[in-house]
């Protein structure tokens, strides 16, 4: 087996039977990859959902693990644990996956022998639209990602984002996997950079990490659902990752990240100006609390 691809889940029961759907009907064979969702505490009907789907959708190998320990780096791991191929695809609940998505990841390992890790485009799927106040810098916060028009090589520290991320296993388990420390969420509470901290640990080695565009899932995003609250707790949720990751590094990388918040603070002062000059004054705000929230996870 060369390939697992990891979907962990939680409370995505409306969703999920569309993110399977997307890989039952890909383009190359269902004998080319397996697929395991990880449940990670749902409440909802999670389970009687996957199962009504399977009974309808008997052939691959597509299996249902659950993870006890809230946050999705532990069910990821999980999920990485029960895996039997080569490499590690993490791919959202709320993802769907273009229907060439497995042959492409499969032609990127072939043709680029010397990848250990490598990730996609996440194209956001407003419903029912997108929102006049949504920017490029703000759709980040959404799973906006598209990094170049062309398949190349990440630079000045970017990386894949976790919802459309491959990784070689043997790489990742020599890692140890997702830090435990930046669970993701945890009820109401969230402390990401998980993805980050991981290719991060990678580049370390002296890897090189890849993007195409080619690999490519579009990410489902409720508009309703982005209230001031949910948007904090994302945006929060960065800098408390930022700022786990840098003290394990040392103080003055954490300072380091303060003075960059700060930098990035004033730059979206600029961008706010920018939008109302361009007549899109409903995009400057966002702009601004975006950067504020962040900075309050990294001090908080």
């Amino acid at each position: 087996m060369i390939l697992s691809i990891v979907i962990c889940s939680y409370n995505r029961a409306s969703y999920i039977s569309e993110a399977l759907d997307s890989l039952y009907h890909q383009s190359i064979g269902l004998n080319s990859f397996e697929a395991i969702i990880v449940d990670n505490n749902s409440i909802d009907n999670t389970t009687e959902v996957f199962n009504q789907w399977r009974a309808s959708h008997p052939n691959g190998s597509f299996s249902y693990l659950t993870e006890s320990q809230q946050g999705a780096s532990f069910a990821r791991n999980t999920g990485a644990a029960n895996a039997k191929g080569q490499w590690l695809c993490f791919m959202d609940d709320d993802a769907v996956a273009s229907i060439n998505y497995v042959e492409n990841i499969l032609k990127h390992i072939e043709t680029k022998p010397e990848s250990v890790g490598f990730g996609g485009r996440i194209i956001p799927k407003y419903i029912p639209a997108e929102p006049k106040w949504m920017s490029y810098y703000v759709s980040s916060l959404v799973g906006n990602f598209d990094y170049a028009p062309n398949a190349c090589a990440f630079e000045h520290g970017k990386y894949p984002l976790e919802s459309n991320m491959i990784v070689r296993k043997d790489i990742y388990d020599a890692i140890g996997g997702f830090n435990a420390a930046l669970p993701g969420v945890v009820g109401t509470l969230r402390i990401g950079g998980e993805g980050k901290e991981l290719f991060y640990k990678i580049l370390a080695l002296g890897h090189t990490i890849y993007y195409d565009p080619t690999i490519c899932v579009h990410h489902v995003v409720e508009v309703k659902k982005l209230t001031p609250e949910y948007m904090y707790r994302v945006a929060s949720g960065i800098g408390r990752g930022e700022k786990t990751r840098t003290l394990s590094i040392s103080t003055w990388a954490y300072i380091k990240k303060i003075v960059e918040y700060i930098f990035k603070l004033g730059a979206s002062f600029l961008l706010a100006i920018k939008y109302t000059v361009q007549l899109t004054p409903a995009k400057s705000w966002p702009v601004i609390q975006f950067r504020i929230d962040a900075l309050k996870g990294l001090l908080g």
